[in-house]
């Protein structure tokens, strides 16, 4: 395989025009860019080629020209060894792009743009990073974003810029598109008579937005309903001309899509066992198909679906099978594929019931990639320990950013913290898991810059730090947006993602799935109160209502002053999923503020009615947010691709509400929004009076944005004072991140002198303790307290590794119920 190494960035900006080093002019504002190119023919070159022609005439509205070598603005060339010695003395870095997978060079030189590639795909990297020097966004077609037209493009004389991945293989897993990418693929972008056909037209589009995004793999869509790629028309041979490399999930041994090429009427029971010969002629069926595609088996095998393996129930009969299993498949890629196995990119993916197996003795070959799971929630259960860091085959994630199952779905917005991307990803790169990063997405539209910022931390996650996660949104927003635009909404993002962070909008019913379906229908617990009061700390409830509105306020600001052609952008990136969450918020609030009214003896009829026509208008406002999405939004581009409905789930139905049909709201006393905090006290874990150890502080994660990251041993201190004496709880709030060592994963609380007293929040996958925390973004542990009125100390120290600290709080009133501690807003 092509070596993997980290590149500096390096950009020298002139901020002058002086004589002895003027800038590179590559258009002048009157004749069109024009381009040479010498390449190896790859038809990726030419995709991206394409693609750069096309920027570029949007931004100066001159299509670029093809032109001779040197007498052309940009001169683009992937390395060979026969121009290898022409490169060097013209001072390109050969020696370290010699052999690098997906590398680029760009140098400005004697007037013109010199675009240097490693390989096809490095070189049509280079090209599109022209144009992300022009202006122009990723999301030009995905997110309507279009480029701010320009007279003149230049660099500094100086310019360099050398760049290669962090992390050879980066994508995406398209899953649970059954509510937005297959429907608005199959009846609005490129109609077909099978409705569940995503065509190869939707994945060349898929595939070059991941080729803007520098991402270079995908494991296609495969769920119920779903045609098979490999059944698609066109598909396969469109992701070899684009250069992306195709996997499977951990359900799709050896390219195989068992949901829907798996016919039981035709082939009998998907088992190994009673099934053999069977299962062996299919995957050997599409082995031959596949050969000289550049392709990443999954080895391994579960059930159709995502089940557990046919044909066994103890766990020493799954090892077993899955042993042979194992064995039999790498017979057939050598067979088939190649007979030097090493050369083949297999990947074993220990997932749900597999990690069991595979931590019971199963042995994975040395060369073949351990691909780690997250929780399905944001958070990683297992990495490598020293040894497996040292396999020949490395290590991979598969990260959800989408997800349909228990605790509760959230397949309608992409909310994930970015803070909580990076924290976890960084912590699999410290593991060495560098070879594949896969995200799970329902929609890349939908996806939008928490996918983004999930494959720039895989192309160089040494470009973002705990500290700079921030400026990387920033310069998201101001890229799409503009300067002043940009800076207006940043804040308001933040605070979007707190919001967020507290309450995914899809988990706002506080109802579950996957639960007893002989207690509820589908097994789906129905929407109830929340946990948010409308009476402690001075109404906690209203507070966050009002967080929302503070930042609808501020994107009415800046959609008033956006020009017609970024109205489509904000709409779909910003404002859609911030009023929709937002009235997602104000639905099932008000629904509770109404029935708490109703049930009052003498119920105030204004609050009732004002509660009840909020939470109605709120899903009024849903459905109409969705309208202007699919039908009137870039005249109806995007038509089916959103859904805010997502599986029926009762979380997105209209609210049963005590009174029907209010149509009017009548004028009412504002809430008091103050803070009130008599008998507690509450800080986040990040304003810490002094610390021990490499700590981190995190932003954009938990409930404060600005989570603490404590390696084992390190501690945080607090210094407070309380007005009164007695016992008291100290409520901790961690993320709910865990020990993906196999082991514990515990911290220390310690009062004054006192005993350190040990919590543990490892909680078993699928409890009840689990599924409360990854629904709240923390895991809250209680200890009690003996406090004498005056100034105490609190100290946390995490006793292993992973633990990260959000807030804490002291409270003398033990059985207080609320939801946010009340720190700050």
């Amino acid at each position: 395989m092509k070596h993997l190494f980290l590149l500096s960035i390096s950009i020298v900006a002139a901020t002058s025009l002086t004589a002895q080093s003027p800038d590179v002019v590559w258009y002048n504002g009157k004749s069109p860019v024009t381009y040479s190119l010498q390449s190896s023919g790859s038809p990726i070159i030419q995709v991206a080629l394409d693609m750069f022609r096309g920027d570029i005439n949007a931004v100066t509205g001159r299509m670029p020209a093809p032109a001779t070598g040197k007498n052309s603005n940009i001169r683009i060339v992937q390395l060979s060894h026969s121009n290898s010695r022409e490169l060097k003395q013209l001072g390109v870095p050969v020696d370290s792009l010699a052999g690098a997978m997906d590398a680029f060079f760009i140098k400005a030189t004697h007037q013109q743009l010199l675009v240097v590639g490693s390989d096809a795909r490095g070189t049509a990297y280079g090209i599109l990073e022209l144009s992300r020097l022009a202006g122009v966004s990723p999301w030009i077609w995905w997110g309507d974003v279009q480029p701010e037209k320009k007279s003149r493009l230049q660099v500094p004389a100086t310019y360099r810029n050398l760049q290669s991945p962090t992390v050879a293989y980066r994508g995406i897993f398209i899953n649970d598109e059954d509510w937005s990418l297959r429907p608005w693929s199959s009846k609005r972008y490129d109609p077909q008579v099978d409705t569940g056909i995503i065509s190869a037209q939707t994945y060349k589009q898929v595939f070059k937005l991941l080729l803007r995004l520098r991402a270079n793999t995908i494991w296609p869509a495969m769920h119920t309903g779903t045609v098979a790629f490999y059944f698609t028309k066109g598909a396969k041979e469109m992701a070899d001309s684009c250069g992306i490399v195709i996997g499977t999930s951990h359900c799709e041994p050896l390219m195989r899509n068992n949901v829907d090429e798996w016919k039981e009427s035709q082939r009998g029971h998907f088992s190994y066992i009673d099934n053999h010969d069977a299962v062996i002629n299919y995957w050997i069926e599409r082995l031959k198909e596949v050969k000289l595609s550049e392709n990443f088996f999954t080895i391994g095998m579960r059930g159709i679906h995502d089940g557990s393996m046919e044909g066994v129930k103890t766990l020493k009969e799954k090892t077993d099978a899955l042993q042979s299993v194992i064995y039999e498949q790498r017979e057939l890629l050598s067979k088939y594929i190649n007979p030097d196995l090493k050369k083949i990119p297999q990947q074993f993916v220990p997932y749900k019931e597999v990690l069991e197996i595979y931590e019971n003795g199963l042995q994975v070959p040395d060369d073949v990639m351990l691909t780690w799971c997250d929780d399905n929630y944001g958070y990683l259960t297992r990495l490598s320990d020293a040894q497996q860091q040292q396999r020949s085959g490395g290590a991979g994630v598969y990260y959800h950013l989408s997800y349909w199952g228990r605790p509760h779905d959230y397949l309608w917005l992409t909310t994930t913290q970015p803070g909580l991307i990076y924290n976890e990803m960084r912590e699999a790169y410290d593991h060495n898991a560098r070879r594949l990063w896969v995200a799970n997405v329902h929609d890349p539209k939908i996806a939008g810059y928490d996918l983004e910022f999930f494959l720039d931390l895989a192309w160089n996650i040494h470009d973002i730090s705990p500290a700079t996660i921030n400026n990387k949104m920033r310069s998201y927003l101001i890229r799409d947006f503009g300067q002043a635009a940009g800076e207006q909404l940043f804040p308001a993002i933040l605070e979007f993602y707190r919001l967020c962070g507290i309450r995914r909008p899809e988990f706002m019913g506080w109802s579950k799935v996957e639960e007893d379906k002989a207690k509820y229908p589908r097994g789906w617990t129905p929407v109830v109160n929340t946990a948010f009061s409308e009476t402690e700390f001075g109404g906690e409830l209203d507070r966050y209502l009002n967080s929302y509105e503070q930042i609808k306020k501020t994107l009415q600001q800046v959609e008033q002053k956006l020009p017609a052609h970024q109205q489509d952008a904000f709409f779909a990136r910003i404002k859609y999923p911030v009023y929709g969450a937002a009235a997602m918020a104000t639905k099932w609030l008000e629904a509770q503020r109404a029935r708490r009214l109703a049930a009052e003896p003498l119920p105030d009829s204004i609050a009732l009615k004002n509660a009840c026509y909020k939470s109605q208008h709120a899903y009024e406002e849903i459905v109409k947010l969705t309208n202007q999405y699919n039908n009137v939004m870039a005249g109806g581009k995007w038509k089916y691709a959103m859904h805010a409905e997502p599986r029926d789930l009762l979380v997105f139905r209209a609210p049963e509400l005590p009174l029907k049909d209010v149509k009017n709201i009548t004028t009412a006393n504002a809430p008091d929004l103050t803070l009130k905090t008599k008998g507690v006290i509450a800080a986040n874990a990040a304003d810490y009076t002094k610390a021990t150890g490499n700590l981190r502080i995190i932003q954009s994660l938990g409930h404060s944005m600005e989570a603490v990251s404590l390696p084992k041993g390190a501690s945080i201190s607090f210094d407070f004072e309380v007005e009164q004496s007695g016992p008291a709880v100290l409520r901790t709030a961690v993320i709910p991140t865990q020990p993906n060592d196999r082991g514990d994963i515990r911290f220390s609380v310690t009062m004054d002198d006192g005993r350190p007293v040990v919590c543990s929040f490892k909680e078993p996958y699928r409890s009840e303790g689990w599924k409360q925390n990854v629904m709240r973004g923390q895991a809250v542990k209680v200890t009690q307290h003996q406090l004498s009125q005056g100034r105490h100390t609190l100290t946390i120290t995490a006793l292993d590794n992973h633990v990260v600290v959000d807030q804490w709080m002291i409270d003398f009133m033990p059985d207080r119920q609320f939801y946010m501690f009340p720190v700050g807003k």
